[in-house]
């Protein structure tokens, strides 16, 4: 299993020779301008909810490349109603597709589109495939729900936001982590704009200091479970 990050939230993994998008806001920021993302593959974008930062690519991603949206109810038919292909789920959910399992887990956040019209309730996922584990977290305060995960799967990543402000800061995440009985953390929607600017080295420390890895990655940048 391999997974890049685009920035902000966006995420790409590919998973043997199926590939996978999370949450494409690409185009809308600046520190990505060296993504292009009529490159990008894409067979499924998974959408963990309606704002802007995380859906901004999705339309012109899927158009190109015939990708099934994979998200909650409304946010799947909202794009289900421009003629693109959608699969919904709903929180803890789970649906096996050609790539592993997929959960939808609980989030605690808000989701509306950027017209204001409803998004649906957020959430995150779980990707078991190619005998890994994963859990994207999405754009979420930290919630006692994320001490269900373990009691059902064995993480191999957390995938978590560090921004603050918006979503859990540092010192939640370290929490969450705990939560999740995962170490190995990958920090993600930080940096993007000014609420959620963090410092790199004093997060990285924090988690040291806790036992824990946390990984800082470049844009454009992979790592391999």
């Amino acid at each position: 299993m391999k997974i890049t990050f685009y920035g902000h939230a966006s995420l790409g993994i590919q998973i043997k020779d199926t590939y996978i998008l999370v949450d494409p806001f690409i185009t809308g920021n600046e520190k990505a301008s060296n993504i292009d993302i009529n490159t990008l593959k894409a067979d499924y974008i998974l959408v963990t909810h309606a704002h802007q930062d995380h859906i901004l690519d999705v339309e012109a991603i899927a158009k190109r490349t015939g990708a099934i949206i994979v998200s909650n109810f409304e946010i799947v038919q909202y794009f289900q109603k421009k003629n693109l292909e959608g699969h919904p789920m709903n929180h803890g959910g789970s649906w096996d597709f050609d790539f592993g399992k997929l959960t939808y887990v609980n989030a605690i956040h808000t989701s509306s589109f950027p017209d204001g019209s409803y998004g649906g309730q957020p959430g995150g996922f779980i990707i078991e495939g190619e005998h890994k584990t994963i859990y994207i977290a999405g754009d979420t305060a930290l919630t006692m729900d994320m001490k269900l995960i373990p009691m059902q799967t064995k993480l191999d990543l957390a995938i978590l936001p560090i921004g603050d402000n918006f979503t859990m800061g540092i010192e939640d995440a370290i929490l969450a982590s705990d939560f999740v009985e995962c170490d190995k953390v990958l920090g993600y929607h930080f940096d993007t704009f000014g609420y959620i600017e963090i410092n790199h080295e004093e997060a990285k420390r924090k988690f040291f200091d806790k036992d824990k890895d946390l990984m800082l990655l470049e844009i454009g940048e992979s790592v391999e479970l």
